[in-house]
Order: C-alpha cells, then sequence, then structure tokens
C-alpha cells in the first residue's frame, strides 16, 4: 500500500513506526491503520510524545481490538519528549526540537523500521529526521511515508512542508486534489480513511 515496490513482491511484513500526536493526529493516524493490512505492517513500534499519555493508551487500546480479529503482531509503545508544547515560541522550541532529536536518534537506532507513518504531529519531524539521516549513511533503510491530515485542504501543514521541502518524505500523500497541484511531488490519494 505505502511502498514504492508493490507488496505483492515483499516476502515478509514491513518493521513500521508510527508517530502519534495529541488531539486529531492520533484519531485520523489510527482510522488509517484501520483500513490498512497490518499483517503486512508488523511489527509496529509507536511514538508518542512524553506529554501525551492518551494517545499511547488509544494505540494500545486499537491494538487489543486489532489482535483479537487478526493474527497477533507485536507492538510497542514509546515516549519521546515533544518537539514543541502548544503555545510554545518557535524560538525556544529551538532548543526542545534538538532534545527530541536526541532522543529520536536513539529509538530509530533501536527500532530499525523499515517504515516510518506519520500524519503530521511536531513529534514527528525529529523521528523523520533521525531516520532520513541514518538511511543517507547508510545505517538505515526506512521509507518514510507522510499522510497530510484531512482538514488540509489548501495549504500544507509545517511538518508537511518540512519534509517536502527538505526531501525527506519518500512518499506524501494528500486527501484534496487541490494540494497535489500545489505541490506536485505530492500524490493525491484520495479520502484514505
Amino acid at each position: 500500500m505505502f511502498f514504492r515496490r508493490p507488496a505483492a513482491k515483499r516476502t515478509k511484513p514491513a518493521k513500521t513506526l508510527v508517530v502519534l500526536g495529541s488531539g486529531g493526529h492520533t484519531a485520523e493516524m489510527l482510522m488509517l491503520m484501520d483500513s490498512m493490512p497490518l499483517q503486512l505492517y508488523s511489527p509496529r513500534t509507536y511514538v508518542v510524545a512524553a506529554t501525551d499519555p492518551m494517545s499511547g493508551n488509544k494505540a494500545l487500546t486499537r491494538e487489543q481490538k486489532w489482535q483479537k480479529t487478526t493474527s497477533p503482531t507485536g507492538f510497542v509503545v514509546h515516549q519521546i519528549p515533544r518537539s514543541r508544547e502548544v503555545g510554545q515560541s518557535y524560538i525556544t522550541s529551538i532548543g526542545t526540537t534538538l532534545y527530541s532529536l536526541v532522543f529520536a536518534f536513539g529509538l530509530v537506532f533501536l527500532e530499525r523500521p523499515e517504515m516510518v507513518l506519520v500524519n503530521g504531529p511536531g513529534t514527528c519531524i525529529p523521528i523523520c529526521a533521525a531516520a532520513f539521516v541514518y538511511r543517507v549513511l547508510g545505517l538505515g533503510r526506512a521509507q518514510i511515508v507522510y499522510v497530510e491530515s484531512i482538514a488540509r485542504t489548501r495549504r500544507f501543514s509545517l511538518s508537511a512542508k518540512l519534509l517536502y521541502h527538505l526531501r525527506m518524505a519518500d512518499l506524501l500523500f494528500v486527501q484534496w486534489e487541490a494540494l497535489a497541484k500545489t505541490y506536485p511531488r505530492a500524490v493525491y490519494a484520495g479520502r484514505l480513511y
């Protein structure tokens, strides 16, 4: 579904790292995952901000539901420091983002995902940066897949802009055709959930 090479050519599931964010980001990501063949994306590692226990709990609840309806696969939930708290100035967020990046490098190295699936919370930027740097250095192989929020109809979110313009995302899906026209490397996928 999300890999550049067709899933039919894959011989085993892809170890997948999923970043969840507070509010609508987690709800959208879990709805997206409801429509995915999860046996192809396992084991799963969830990353949540340390100040966002609700997202981790939602992942746990959803995984328990999935485990009952599909063949059991492994999963784990990790926390990292938030890059930027709600209302925090962009200037002070430079330091907190660098702090989060240190944790992200350790986590991505530990988990060694084949795919990083994100949809826009600020917490995803350090994770994507770490996965990208490891891949460039030949120390990792993760494909970065970004799915822009359904709420973004005309302009990219800050996370999408960064991943798009820095060319970190291997695939960047949008759910509105107007966005694909504005950003030609984005893939218009229609409504995904």
